[in-house]
C-alpha cells in the first residue's frame, strides 16, 4: 500500500540550459560535472557532498572506435584557469622534478583494461573503483601516495579481478567492499571478505570460490530456482526462465561462479578475499499492460550507506573505517517497481515501490526516493533510517526505546511536474534534473530511453541529430530543510488526528524517521541545524505518544517508549492528554499502560495533588485493580488518603486483597487514623500479613535518586510491630524483592544508624533470615555477618539499642544453624566474671553458631581474635575453634593451662571415635605431668586424673596400660585402676 500526500520536499531551483543534448552528468564533492561530446564544463555550487570521487573524475570514453578508461585529478587547477595537464599510466613512478609540478596542473590516469569498460562505480567509503567489463568485474584500489611533506598525489592501483562467466553488467555499484551488478534482468550482490593469512607464502593468488552447487528444493522463493543459462534467441519466439529470488546463503545456490584473480604484488601486507553471496535476483519480462517486453529492463542501481550516529563517512588513510559502517543498503527498479533492500547484517526485502506510469531513472538518498517518469518527478520515503537505527541498538522496540517499524507502508510525499525529464542525480540537499523541453514523437518516447548515467559503452553516444537539438535544460533543485519538511508533516498531520487515526500515526512516523535518518547523517554532529534536529526528535517522539495514548490502536504500548525518547514528565505528559474538569473523560489503554509503567518505577519525579487525584480517578474508572499499587509509588506522595480511601473501598467491594488492605492501613496512617489501622491490620493474621508486602514491596520501602527510603509505614511498624516488619522483610529477600545490601541500608535507613554501626533490628533480620534461607553463599555471609556483631558487642562491652526479637534458646529450638551449647562450654563459662553477664544473650548466640556445624570456621578466625583473650569468653572460643578445627590436643593443653576441671568433660563429650587415643596419648600425660608438679596442692588435678585412669582401664589391654603408668608414681595410687583393667579382662 502506498500512502499519497501533497507535501513540499522541494524548494527553490535553478535552471541551467544546455545548447545541445549532454552525454552525461554527475556530482563531484562540490560541483556538477556535464560531459558534452569533447569537453568538460563545471558549475560550482555552494553546498558540498562527502563522496570520495569528488577528488578525482572517472570516465569512460570512446575515441577513434577505441574505449578507454580514465581519471581525472587535480582537475580543479583546470577550472580555475591552468591549462596545464599530464597523462600518466596507472602505477607510474613520478620523479622528483616532475612530481613537483603536479601542484600546478591537472593529471588524467589511464587505466588500461583488456577488455572494453562498460559501466563504473566509485566507493564512497574508500574512493575505490570497480569497473564492468564483459566476464569481469576490476577493483582498482584508490591510493594516496606521499610524494614529499608538502605533496600527496592520487594514484589506483589495479588489485583484483572477479571473474564471472556469461555475464555482461549494465550497471555496477560498490560500497565498502559490496559488489552489486545488473544485467538487463538479473541482479547479483556479492561482498569481499578478508580471509586469514596463510603461513605458506606459495598460495596461489587465483581462488575459486563458486562451487557451482546444485539448487535444491525450497531454497527459493516464489517458483523456485531454474536451470540458469544465457537466454536462448531464436527466429519465433524467446525463452524466459522463472523468476527467482535467493537471500542470503541460499544465493550461492544460483550458479553463477565468481573466481577471484589478486593483480597486487605479493608482499606481507597483501589482502586475500573470498566472496559471500548476499542475493541474487532474477526477474522475467514484464507482460503488463503499461510495457512492452523490450522495455523490461533493470535501471538505477545504487548502494547506500548508511554510518553509525554523527560518524565521519571516512577519512584520508589507506585504511577504511569500516567499524563506522552501519548498514548497507541496495536499490535497483523495474520499469513500474522498485526494490530496496538491506544488505547489512541481515539481507532482505525493505520496501517495495510501485509507481503510477514508467519510469526513467531514480535515486536513493539516506531519506527518500527520487524518481522520474515522463512527466513527473516523485518523492517517495524510505525505511533505511528504521533499519539502520536497528542495526545500531537491536533492543530499540523495549519500553525504553522504540522506532516506527521497517514495514511501515511507503507513501508518495510529492508528485512535481515536469516537462520531459530524462536524467536524475542527487547530492546532499540538491537533485538535478535534465529535461528535454519540446515534445517527442510518440513513438520516439515508446523505444527504450537510453539512461544518462548508464555506463555502457553505447550509451555514451549521442542521438545523430542531437548537435542541432535545443530545449535541453538541467534543474538544480534544492530540496527544503529537515525541519521545515518536518513541520509541514507534523501540520498535516493534524487534519487525520479526530477522522484517521492510522494515517495520524503513519504521518507523525514518517516525520520521525524523516528527523532520524537526518540525525544519522555523518554530517550531523557539525550541522547547523543539530540542536533543531534534537528538538524535533524529542518533539516528534511526544506527538507519537500522544497518537498511542490517545486513540484505541493495537501498538498502544508505544506510548511508553515514545513519551520516554521525548523527554517528558509524567506530568508535562497528563497535561497534554487530560482535560481539565472533564469528569466524563474516557481514557484508553495508551495512557493506562504509559501510567503504570511509570509509577511502579522509580522515578524522581512527585506529582501535585492535583496530577495525583487525577491519576486516582483516571486508575478508578480505566483499570481500578491497580490503584493498590499506584498509590505507593513514590510519584504518588502528595495524592489526598481520604480520596484514595473512598476509591479503595469501592474496588474493595470488587475485588478484596491483602495488598489492597494493607494500602488502605498505610492511608489511615497519613490520615492520622489509628482506629481505621488497627482495624485493616486486624483483618488478617501477621503471618498473611507479612505475606502481603510481597504482592507490594514499595508499602515499606521506595527509591529515590537510587536510594532505598523506608515508607512512614514501615516507620511506624518497627515501633508497634517490630516483628511483622522483620517477617516482612523476610519474606521479601526470600522473593528476590530485595537483595541482602538493600535491607541492610533500609535498616540502618529505618533507625537513623551511621553507615558503621548495625542497628538490633538488622541483627534480627538477619537472624530471622538464618532460619529460612537455603542459598549456601548467602547462608555463609549471613553466619559471618551475624558472628562479627556478637563478637563487636562482646568486645566493645555494647548493649543493642532493642530488645532482640529472638533469645537464643528461641533461635536454638527454630534454626538448625545455632547449635546445642556443648556441656563443657557451659562448664567454662559457669567460671566467668559477674561482668560477663551482661552480655550472656550475645555470647551464647556465639557459641551456639560455633557449635553448630553450619559454619565455616576458617572463615570467622579472624572475625574472633578480639575475643581470644577474654578470660573464660575467650578460652571457651579458642577451644571451640581447635576442636572445629580437629586440633583436640592444643584445646586440651589450653584447657589443663586454664581450666583443669572441665579438661575431663571436654574429653568425655569430644574424644570419641578416631579421637579416641588422646585419652592415652596426650590427655594422661599431661594430667601426671601436672599432679607430679603440684603434688596434693591440686585436687583438681588429682580427680581429673582419677577419671582419666577409670576411662582409660576400660580401654586399653592390660600391658598398655602398664606401659603408660609413671615409674615414680605411687602404686597405691594407680592399683584400683589396674584391678579395675585385669578384672575387665577376666570378665571378657
Amino acid at each position: 500500500m502506498v500512502r499519497l500526500y501533497n507535501l513540499h520536499p522541494f524548494g527553490s531551483q535553478r535552471v541551467v540550459p544546455c545548447e545541445r543534448e549532454p552525454a552525461r552528468f554527475c556530482c563531484g564533492r562540490d560541483v556538477l560535472f556535464v560531459v558534452k561530446s569533447s569537453r568538460t564544463v563545471s558549475f560550482s555550487l555552494t553546498s558540498t557532498a562527502a563522496f570520495f570521487e569528488g577528488d578525482y573524475l572517472v570516465t569512460i570514453e570512446e575515441k577513434s572506435k577505441a574505449t578507454f578508461l580514465r581519471a581525472y585529478v587535480n582537475w580543479r587547477c583546470m577550472s580555475a584557469g591552468s591549462s596545464r595537464v599530464c597523462v600518466r599510466m596507472v602505477g607510474h613512478k613520478m620523479e622528483e622534478s616532475y612530481s613537483e609540478t603536479l601542484k600546478e596542473q591537472m593529471s588524467i590516469v589511464e587505466m588500461p583494461l583488456s577488455d572494453p569498460p562498460l559501466c563504473i562505480s566509485c566507493c564512497p567509503v574508500s574512493g575505490d573503483l570497480l569497473v564492468g567489463c564483459k566476464n569481469k568485474l576490476v577493483v582498482f584500489c584508490l591510493k594516496y601516495l606521499v610524494i614529499n611533506q608538502n605533496l600527496t598525489v592520487l594514484d589506483f592501483e589495479r588489485s583484483l579481478i572477479l571473474h564471472i562467466d556469461n555475464l555482461i553488467p549494465a550497471e555496477v555499484a560498490f560500497c565498502a567492499r559490496h559488489i552489486a551488478v545488473t544485467t538487463e534482468l538479473d541482479v547479483l550482490i556479492l561482498k569481499l571478505e578478508l580471509v586469514q593469512q596463510s603461513a605458506d607464502r606459495t598460495e596461489q593468488c587465483a581462488q575459486s570460490i563458486s562451487t557451482l552447487e546444485k539448487p535444491v528444493d525450497g531454497g527459493v522463493k516464489d517458483e523456485g530456482p531454474s536451470t540458469l543459462t544465457s537466454q536462448l534467441e531464436l527466429d519465433e519466439f524467446i525463452i524466459c526462465q522463472k523468476p527467482v529470488e535467493l537471500l542470503g546463503e541460499e544465493s550461492k545456490l544460483c550458479e553463477v561462479p565468481v573466481t577471484l584473480e589478486s593483480t597486487e604484488l605479493p608482499t606481507e601486507d597483501t589482502k586475500r578475499f573470498q566472496v559471500r553471496y548476499l542475493l541474487f535476483r532474477r526477474f522475467t519480462p514484464d507482460q503488463s499492460p503499461f510495457g512492452f517486453c523490450e522495455d523490461t529492463k533493470l535501471h538505477s542501481l545504487q548502494l547506500l550507506p548508511v554510518f553509525r550516529t554523527g560518524s565521519p563517512v571516512a577519512a584520508h588513510e589507506e585504511t577504511e573505517n569500516e567499524n563506522e559502517l552501519l548498514s548497507l543498503f541496495c536499490f535497483f527498479s523495474l520499469p513500474h517497481v522498485g526494490y530496496l533492500y538491506s544488505v547489512g547484517k541481515l539481507v532482505e526485502l525493505i520496501s517495495t515501490y510501485q509507481y503510477s506510469e514508467k519510469s526513467e531513472q531514480a535515486v536513493l538518498t539516506p531519506q527518500f526516493l527520487h524518481v522520474i517518469t515522463s512527466e513527473k518527478l516523485q518523492c517517495f520515503t524510505v525505511r533505511c533510517s528504521a533499519a539502520a537505527a536497528r542495526d545500531e541498538d537491536p533492543y530499540i522496540d523495549t519500553t525504553v526505546k522504540a522506532c516506527p517499524p521497517v514495514t511501515l507502508d511507503v507513501c508518495t510525499l510529492r508528485m512535481q511536474l515536469f516537462i520531459g525529464p530524462r536524467a536524475i542525480c542527487h547530492f546532499k540537499n540538491h537533485i538535478i534534473l535534465l529535461t528535454k523541453a519540446d515534445t517527442e514523437d510518440i513513438t520516439e518516447r515508446r523505444k527504450p530511453t537510453r539512461r544518462m548515467l548508464s555506463r555502457k559503452a553505447d550509451s555514451i553516444k549521442s542521438r545523430t541529430n542531437s548537435e542541432s537539438e535545443p530545449g535541453w535544460n538541467l534543474y538544480i533543485i534544492n530540496t527544503v530543510s529537515t525541519i521545515q519538511l518536518y513541520r509541514e508533516m507534523v501540520d498535516y498531520s493534524r487534519t487525520y488526528e479526530n477522522v484517521k487515526t492510522e494515517s495520524c500515526i503513519h504521518l507523525l512516523s514518517e516525520a520521525h524517521l524523516l528527523v532520524r535518518a537526518a540525525i544519522m547523517y555523518p554530517s550531523f554532529l557539525k550541522s547547523d541545524e543539530k540542536e533543531e534536529l534534537l528538538t524535533a526528535f524529542r518533539e516528534s517522539c511526544a506527538f507519537l505518544g500522544d497518537c498511542y495514548s490517545r486513540f484505541d490502536t493495537k501498538d498502544y504500548h508505544l506510548a511508553l517508549p515514545y513519551y520516554r525518547m521525548s523527554g517528558l514528565s509524567m506530568t508535562e505528559v497528563l497535561k497534554r492528554l487530560v482535560s481539565e474538569g472533564d469528569e466524563i473523560q474516557t481514557y484508553e489503554r495508551g495512557l493506562v499502560f504509559y501510567l503504570t509503567h511509570s509509577l511502579n518505577e522509580d522515578l524522581n519525579e512527585e506529582l501535585s495533588k492535583e496530577s495525583a487525584n487525577k491519576v486516582l480517578q483516571i486508575f478508578c474508572a480505566a483499570d481500578p485493580g491497580q490503584l493498590p499499587h499506584i498509590l505507593c509509588s513514590p510519584c504518588m506522595t502528595n495524592a489526598c488518603p481520604l480520596t484514595a480511601v473512598k476509591y479503595l473501598q469501592k474496588v474493595e467491594k470488587m475485588m478484596p486483597s491483602v495488598v489492597l488492605t494493607l494500602t488502605k492501613a498505610f492511608m489511615a496512617l497519613k490520615m492520622g487514623d489509628l482506629t481505621m489501622y488497627e482495624h485493616e491490620m486486624d483483618s488478617y493474621k501477621e503471618t498473611v500479613l507479612a505475606c502481603g508486602f510481597i504482592g507490594q514491596p514499595k508499602l515499606l520501602r521506595q527509591r529515590k535518586e537510587g536510594i532505598v527510603i523506608p515508607t512512614e509505614f514501615a516507620v511506624y511498624l518497627k515501633e508497634m510491630q517490630p516483628g511483622l516488619l522483620v517477617a516482612a522483610t523476610v519474606a521479601l529477600h526470600e522473593n528476590s524483592k530485595i537483595e541482602l545490601e538493600e535491607a541492610d541500608t533500609f535498616f540502618k535507613m529505618l533507625c537513623s544508624n551511621s553507615e558503621n554501626t548495625v542497628p538490633q533490628l538488622l541483627v534480627d533480620f538477619w537472624e530471622a533470615l538464618l532460619v529460612v534461607c537455603s542459598q549456601e553463599e548467602i547462608l555463609q555471609e549471613l553466619l559471618l555477618r551475624l558472628t562479627s556483631q556478637y563478637v563487636w558487642r562482646i568486645s566493645t562491652q555494647e548493649l543493642p539499642e532493642t530488645k532482640p526479637l529472638k533469645t537464643t534458646e528461641d533461635l536454638i529450638n527454630s534454626c538448625s544453624h545455632f547449635g546445642l551449647i556443648f556441656p563443657w562450654v557451659t562448664s567454662i563459662m559457669s567460671l566467668s566474671s559477674p561482668s560477663d553477664k551482661g552480655y550472656h544473650e550475645d555470647i551464647s548466640k556465639l557459641q551456639s553458631l560455633l557449635c553448630s556445624q553450619s559454619i565455616d570456621i576458617t572463615s570467622v578466625l579472624p572475625v574472633l581474635e578480639p575475643l581470644t583473650e577474654a578470660g573464660n569468653v575467650g578460652l571457651a572460643i579458642r577451644v571451640l575453634c581447635r576442636t572445629r578445627l580437629g586440633k583436640y590436643e592444643e584445646a586440651i593443653e589450653q584447657l589443663l593451662e586454664k581450666c583443669p576441671d572441665v579438661a575431663v568433660t571436654y574429653a568425655q563429650h569430644e574424644l570419641k571415635d578416631d579421637s579416641r587415643a588422646v585419652w592415652w596419648n596426650k590427655l594422661l600425660p599431661e594430667l601426671c605431668k601436672r599432679a607430679r608438679l603440684t603434688g596434693n596442692d591440686c585436687p583438681v588435678l588429682i580427680s581429673s586424673l582419677k577419671e582419666t585412669l577409670s576411662v582409660v582401664a576400660m580401654e586399653l589391654e592390660l600391658r598398655d596400660f602398664l606401659s603408660l603408668l609413671p615409674e615414680d608414681g605411687t602404686a597405691a595410687f594407680f592399683l584400683p585402676h589396674l584391678l579395675q583393667c585385669s578384672q575387665r579382662k577376666l570378665l571378657t
